[in-house]
């Protein structure tokens, strides 16, 4: 099975933002793939890890969009800090980007998820 971790704001300097989980997952090495899901239910973006066995699903609440609009809009590098470890979530802005614009006028993410995508966003 999969597991999730909750990733907040750490900081955000010039040119980085980096978040954090909210749990360590201890004794794993995590890889970035580049990849992202949506939650709907959860309002919140997913970026998929692997640590070698099964995937890992870092969630990405609506709490952390604004950042992440301002991380797109500079085209900031995005970092997690977990296992005392920086990994680059590698092609998250690109990945962000696609999903946007898939949200946008589409039904099919939920009423809910649509409308806080645009509101953040600045989508109208």
């Amino acid at each position: 099975m999969n597991k999730r971790i909750e990733l907040t704001k750490k900081t955000m300097t010039e040119r980085t933002l980096v978040v954090e989980a909210t749990t360590s997952l201890e004794g794993q090495r995590l890889r970035a793939k580049g990849q992202m899901l949506v939650d709907s239910d959860a309002l919140a973006f997913i970026y998929i890890l692997d640590n070698g066995e099964e995937f890992v699903y870092a969630s990405l609440p609506d709490t952390l969009w604004p950042d992440l609009k301002i991380a797109r809009e500079q085209q900031y590098s995005i970092y997690l800090d977990i296992n005392e470890e920086m990994i680059e979530l590698v092609d998250l802005i690109d990945e962000l980007n696609y999903l946007l614009e898939n949200i946008k006028d589409n039904a099919n993410y939920g009423e809910e998820m649509e409308g806080r995508v645009v509101e953040v966003f600045s989508l109208a």
